[in-house]
């Protein structure tokens, strides 16, 4: 009877029903990422621009705007997604090529990532991931058994995952570039590709990487840093030594809320890739922990909304979202935690940027419409 009330309870689900083990997490995270924003970054905009709250009033705009669009994505009728596939496909290649146009392309640090427009700035790349998500989902659900099929299977979204690819890493965008290759070597394999394919496309590609890697001087430069970053702590190991220490200052419960040091020109932007060393810094092991417990709820909550979909597209996208944001996820945490190479990517929720976060409410959305139709 306890098994036949719940499962009535999983699939009572309509039109304005908000899946709240998905829904709560996302809000939570939203919370702790404006706190932690200002946290970070009021003492840096104090100097820079004369407003501490510069960020925290940006960020919060982003995130009004994301909450819209993840409303507007829940609400969204399923059948519009595979229509918009192709469309959303080509203009996401549009933007990645329009990054390249002197004057609408913004070149921040060496690296071309931005389109600005009317004073905004927004990065392409993040948009070619939902895009991606949706082509991937849509093409491999239509596909089926031919999956298994080298021409049929592997080569069609190699092509058009491979351009996308190829045009991040002339950003140069190498970090994005890997996270959408490991992304689609997962999502090809629970496709259906045989694994000898991938296991061969892996070996290729890796030849590549390292070419990529060892031809950027900074990119060298990050994987010595990330050896051995006490070879040159005030040089290559400066940004993952001051992780490190703010890591250990925080201990068990953290110095305080606003207590960090290491936002004091320290670490550098430490609002954006580094975030989660100052939360662990100012919250401690306890609030690393908590953050690390709701995204772990977030992502399986996504796995188990594309398991109990309705229909095998729904099925794959839910996965191609959830695994995009989980991938993410991981690879930030091991940045900051030095068990990975320094990659610039941002943390999900609650690192400043305003594509990142409009683009993953977008996700959340997507998810909250397939689990209503479970």
């Amino acid at each position: 009877m306890l098994w036949k009330g719940s499962e009535m309870a999983e699939t009572k689900h309509g039109p304005m029903a908000y899946d709240f083990m998905l829904l709560i997490p996302t809000l939570l995270l939203l919370g702790v990422g404006l706190v932690a924003i200002f946290s970070a970054s009021s003492f840096l905009a104090e100097h820079r621009l004369n407003d501490s709250y510069y960020y925290l009033k940006r960020q919060a705009m982003y995130c009004l705007l994301g909450l819209c669009f993840m409303i507007f994505a829940k609400n969204t009728p399923a059948a519009l997604y595979s229509r918009l596939v192709y469309p959303l496909l080509g203009i996401s290649l549009a933007l990645l090529i329009l990054v390249f146009v002197p004057g609408l392309g913004v070149k921040v640090g060496g690296a071309c990532r931005w389109i600005r427009f009317a004073g905004v700035s927004f990065q392409p790349s993040e948009l070619a991931k939902l895009a991606l998500a949706l082509f991937m989902a849509y093409s491999i659900s239509r596909k089926g058994a031919n999956m298994s099929s080298f021409s049929k299977g592997l080569v069609p979204h190699l092509a058009v995952a491979g351009a996308f690819m190829v045009l991040i890493v002339l950003q140069p965008d190498l970090g994005t570039t890997i996270i959408i290759g490991c992304w689609l070597l997962v999502l090809l394999f629970v496709g259906g590709v045989r694994l000898t394919h991938l296991l061969s496309l892996f070996l290729l590609s890796l030849p590549l990487v390292i070419h990529l890697v060892s031809k950027a001087d900074y990119r060298l430069k990050r994987w010595w840093a990330f050896l051995n970053p006490w070879e040159d702590p005030q040089g290559l190991g400066f940004q993952i030594i001051h992780s490190f220490l703010a890591f250990g200052s925080g201990g068990i419960f953290g110095v305080g809320l606003g207590n960090s040091k290491q936002k004091l020109f320290y670490l550098p932007e430490p609002h954006t890739d580094f975030i989660l060393s100052i939360v662990a810094e100012e919250l401690g092991l306890m609030g690393f922990a908590v953050i690390v417990v709701l995204f772990g709820i977030l992502v399986t909550r996504g796995i188990h909304i594309a398991l109990s979909a309705p229909d095998l597209h729904s099925s794959y996208l839910a996965l191609a979202i959830s695994t995009f944001l989980g991938l993410q996820v991981l690879i930030n945490m091991g940045v900051v935690l030095g068990l990975l190479p320094t990659k610039g990517l941002t943390l999900p929720f609650i690192s400043y940027g305003g594509s990142s976060l409009v683009v993953s409410l977008i996700g959340v959305g997507i998810l909250l419409n397939i689990s209503s139709r479970r």
